[in-house]
């Protein structure tokens, strides 16, 4: 797809982060843009930074099946097609396995990978009645790597990764195409706003590990932004943001018994706090 212009581009998560740089970058370049949060303030603070007029905007939880499919309905009834759907809403619970709760595990899952997994089917029979359509899910590193304290997290992206590239394989050969992203640190609010017991370094500090999750976070919301559009013009089903994601893979896929000893020293350098 190399031209956006008058192209419905869905994005959920849109309140803040990649998913406002999204949309903004979408509607600069002539797409009509229907974005979604739970974030009603931050949802009009994105709507109000959009560039061209007829796009939409709603609010509702991804993980509510029922609500995902009305707003589909909305989105069709209002803006009359669907090019590309992005499935970005995303949470996080920081804590080890033993000490997260069911509830945190729950929320977590629902969120992550439901709310991908309803976006995906609610959208996908519209996208398919486009000229070319396309299924973006924003997976994470955490969706190559497993991490300390960050499990609820990794099962879920693990699961959009293996979603999203089962989903490219059944859409071979057709005009819709599936792409799932694995961005490393992007500075976004999603360490902020987690549910916080404590870090993989063991620090149970929240406003100290957030201090340190931002100083390790190298890539702007808006170059994953441009990243992402830049893959779906390219026609690419996988994509990795950032080098911290295209090292740890690297060294996942070199080392797949052993790359947890590797990636604990690098990331007690890179996160270390002053």
């Amino acid at each position: 797809m190399k031209n956006f212009r008058n192209k419905v581009v869905v994005i959920t998560g849109a309140a803040s982060g990649i998913g406002r740089a999204l949309a903004i970058e979408f509607a600069k370049r002539g797409a009509r843009v229907a974005i979604s949060d739970m974030n009603e303030t931050g949802l009009a603070r994105t709507k109000a930074k959009l560039a061209g007029s007829g796009h939409y905007s709603e609010q509702f939880d991804v993980a509510d099946r029922k609500a995902f499919y009305r707003h589909a309905d909305n989105v069709v009834r209002e803006m009359g097609q669907v090019d590309v759907v992005i499935n970005n809403a995303g949470v996080a619970v920081s804590e080890t396995v033993e000490n997260t709760s069911y509830e945190d595990f729950e929320w977590v899952v629902g969120i992550n990978f439901w709310g991908v997994v309803y976006g995906t089917k609610a959208f996908l029979p519209h996208l398919k009645r486009a000229e070319e359509g396309w299924v973006v899910n924003i997976s994470s590193l955490f969706g190559l790597i497993g991490v300390p304290t960050q499990s609820a997290y990794n099962a879920t992206k693990f699961a959009v990764r293996g979603f999203t590239e089962a989903l490219v394989h059944e859409l071979a050969g057709t005009s819709t195409h599936a792409l799932s992203v694995h961005p490393g640190g992007i500075r976004t609010n999603i360490a902020a706003s987690a549910r916080f017991g404590q870090d993989m370094q063991g620090n149970r500090d929240h406003d100290k590990a957030n201090a340190a999750f931002e100083r390790a976070a190298r890539v702007t919301p808006e170059e994953a932004a441009n990243t992402i559009i830049g893959a779906i013009e390219r026609k690419q089903h996988r994509l990795l943001i950032g080098k911290d994601a295209k090292l740890l893979d690297a060294i996942q896929r070199a080392t797949p018994a052993k790359y947890g000893a590797i990636m604990n020293k690098l990331m007690s350098v890179v996160m270390k706090t002053k």
